[in-house]
């Protein structure tokens, strides 16, 4: 049920207006407003009735699913929870929606629409934290408007495999990307006077027996890859709440894990926030003890234990009554931190659903790669005579990834193709996509020309096309969905077959690839260019159109490595793929069903830092991108604490390019991190100096308890990307060792 209603993020505590982040480890100072609410919600639990207690820590799903569903409770709005309110303490009702790509369709329940951001890997190719607010703010005000003031956002596990189902939810492979990133989206979502969620904690990595699937990984190296996102997530976005995750870590279920829940996030992050489970994710009232806050969904569990049997527990046993005034501690801190209480969302709020197309479509334009482009066959001139455009139903909409992050404008899917899955899941089992017609928009840039649509379902009359046309315009899409993995790096329905085909008929053939993972190109130097456009949202048509043809310069940059093959990743066969097959559920078939992933064999080492330890180049590495102009940078200079360099325009067009600073080796060793990056917009022959800051953690190793720089000579070097890197700037540093962020 999960695959398809309500989940999203996981978030953290603090209010959106803390302060700027301190230089030594990204922490930031006490902050009044939170002290302020932990204060007031610590006053509330104290004028709390016993049989009080329990109200805000256990929701349900609020609206009729399946033959048993009761009516939703007054009040409620259609969405992926609600959780009852104590109206005697001016308690609000806490009404959620997912997800992280905008206020989720619902299977069109609410007969309503919203607008759809690009996936999470799009939005990550942008390296544009600023834009990422704009973007979270965005969603936050729909949600608001729509009458949620819970957004189930900020999804930030990193991509340790490129086939997961998920992976188009995500952003990158990169901890201080995906922290930076995801920070930036959950401080625009809480803007609003709404909580954000960050999830899912943590190492969501499959979908394959995503309920069973039992990670294994070191402290050291899950402090180091996974974890430190989170917690840059955490200390950027302040996120007010956060939702663990389905797997297993280590044995226990994610969101029974005291070493994930009190260990590491309440205890070493001193997090304030509440922890929500992932819905049907609770396999016990122990979980309380093992810190998590709310029950979500208590109708997918075997029970709804944080309510009746909590209240039982607490009235007998002191542990449990002294977790139950912490739960609620937590969960009112969160509220009068967004301001939930003063500032309650009705539904009916205006949407300026125009100017919210605006910013879908320049995250659009700003997130896609561009990927090759032989002899400047791109920017497309004009003035073309004849344009054939092949495929993926490019004469109507765009792709969009499936699941409870989906998301659909007024009106629904312009196309849904269903996958023949009976029952109350089978809308959600669908591949669906936007109102955006990349032909109607590229007809709109080339007036004059002839744009002809064929459907490329038979390769034949695809290369008739191709071979009457100038250019050969070919839309290939790869649906992914949560609730199920992808089993390889291919083209589905024949596409690898269809591009190669046309590619020999036409020289100027373009790909355009709306995705949600990496995928193999066996047909890539038969083509003049191509294009990543994932699935790029709301105004996805426009915002392909405007690159297709030069109003916009391509500047998105891959946040994830595109491997050759599958050959090349830490573990070449998806654990469990084709073992088990997916469920409504995900399930174990048996009580004693067992699965393991084993991410020791990278460890920290995810993406482009596993391709760097065993030498191995990738067919497109994690920072690449092209551009219509070039670029340069130069004058490195750092300590290891903050560096400087010059970015500059070379070309002869304006564009935008990242700089991105790499430690490439400590004492000798090979040892790939990115430790800063910063875009920049540039004029032809313009330059500019960039400062980062570098987080010491980067630099570290967890150890002891803490973090551990040992003494020695540390490299850096900048690059275009994780591949293709510039001349080494050493510097010696002292051994350091550290346990708080302040220290």
């Amino acid at each position: 049920m999960r695959a398809a209603l309500a989940l999203s993020a996981a978030a953290l505590a603090l209010s959106a207006n803390a302060g700027p982040a301190l230089a030594k480890t990204g922490a930031k100072p006490a902050d009044p407003g939170m002290a302020a609410a932990e204060a007031h919600a610590e006053a509330t639990v104290k004028a709390m009735k016993p049989e009080e207690k329990t109200v805000l820590t256990k929701g349900i799903l609020p609206f009729a699913f399946g033959a048993n569903a009761s009516p939703p409770p007054a009040g409620s709005v259609p969405g992926a929870g609600y959780v009852a309110g104590i109206e005697r303490l001016g308690v609000p009702a806490l009404k959620e929606t997912d997800a992280s790509l905008g206020v989720a369709y619902l299977m069109g329940v609410r007969k309503d629409g919203a607008t759809a951001l690009p996936s999470g890997v799009a939005m990550a190719s942008t390296w544009n934290p600023g834009l990422m607010r704009e973007g979270g703010a965005m969603i936050g005000a729909e949600a608001r408007a729509k009458g949620f003031n819970v957004l189930l956002a900020g999804g930030a596990n990193l991509m340790r495999d490129p086939r997961n189902g998920r992976t188009f939810e995500y952003l990158s492979e990169d901890p201080l990307l995906t922290g930076d990133l995801v920070g930036a989206a959950i401080a625009g979502v809480q803007s609003n006077h709404i909580i954000s969620t960050i999830k899912h904690f943590a190492f969501n990595g499959q979908e394959t027996g995503r309920k069973f699937v039992d990670v294994q990984i070191s402290d050291a190296a899950a402090r180091e890859s996974d974890l430190l996102a989170f917690q840059i997530g955490i200390e950027k976005g302040n996120p007010l709440s956060v939702m663990c995750a389905y797997n297993r870590l280590d044995g226990k279920q994610t969101c029974d894990s005291d070493y994930l829940l009190n260990t590491v996030l309440k205890d070493s992050w001193h997090y304030k926030g509440f922890v929500m489970s992932d819905w049907g994710a609770v396999p016990s009232l122990e979980t309380a003890l093992d810190g998590l806050d709310q029950q979500s969904g208590s109708q997918l569990d075997k029970a709804a234990f944080f309510g009746k049997p909590l209240a039982e527990a607490a009235a007998k046993d002191p542990r449990y009554a002294a977790r139950l005034d912490d739960m609620n501690k937590r969960i009112l801190t969160a509220i009068y931190a967004a301001g939930i209480d003063k500032h309650p969302a009705t539904p009916g709020g205006k949407i300026d659903f125009a100017a919210h197309a605006k910013v879908a479509e320049e995250v659009a334009k700003q997130g896609i790669v561009l990927l090759r482009n032989e002899d400047g066959a791109l920017p497309l001139a004009r003035t073309a005579k004849h344009i054939a455009v092949i495929g993926g139903y490019a004469s109507v909409g765009v792709l969009s990834g499936g699941g409870s992050s989906q998301v659909q404008g007024e009106g629904g899917p312009v196309v849904s193709i269903p996958l023949g899955i009976d029952g109350p899941y089978g809308a959600f089992a669908a591949k669906t996509y936007q109102r955006s017609s990349p032909v109607k928009a590229i007809k709109a840039m080339a007036p004059d020309a002839d744009v002809s649509w064929h459907m490329g379902d038979y390769i034949a009359d695809a290369v008739i096309a191709a071979k009457k046309a100038d250019v050969a315009i070919i839309f290939a899409t790869k649906w992914a969905t949560e609730g199920r993995d992808l089993p390889d790096l291919s083209l589905p329905n024949g596409q690898d077959a269809l591009i190669s085909a046309v590619a020999a008929a036409n020289p100027n053939t373009i790909v355009v690839l709306e995705t949600g993972n990496p995928v193999a190109m066996p047909w890539l130097d038969k083509t003049a260019a191509v294009l990543e456009a994932w699935y790029p949202g709301a105004r996805g048509g426009e915002a392909i159109a405007s690159v297709l043809f030069g109003e916009t310069n391509p500047s998105g940059h891959l946040p994830i490595t595109f491997p050759k093959s599958v050959d090349q990743l830490p573990r070449p066969v998806l654990d469990g793929y084709g073992q088990f097959e997916p469920s409504e559920t995900g399930a174990p078939p048996t009580p004693d069903t067992k699965l393991y992933a084993n991410y020791n064999i990278e460890g920290s080492d995810v993406g482009y830092r596993w391709f760097a330890r065993k030498g191995e180049k990738a067919l497109f590495p994690f920072g690449y991108g092209l551009s219509y102009t070039t670029f340069a940078s130069d004058g490195l200079k750092t300590d290891g604490k903050t560096a400087s360099f010059t970015l500059r325009n070379t070309g002869t067009r304006a564009g935008a390019t990242v700089g991105q600073l790499y430690l490439v080796s400590r004492g000798g060793e090979t040892k790939q991190r990115l430790v800063g990056f910063q875009r920049v917009e540039l004029a032809p022959g313009a330059s500019q100096k960039v400062t980062v800051t570098i987080d010491p953690r980067l630099l570290a190793d967890w150890k002891d308890g803490g973090w551990s720089i040992p003494a020695g000579d540390y490299a850096f070097a900048l690059g275009s990307d994780a591949e293709h890197l510039g001349p080494a700037t050493t510097v010696h540093m002292a051994a350091r060792h550290w346990k708080n962020p302040a220290d």
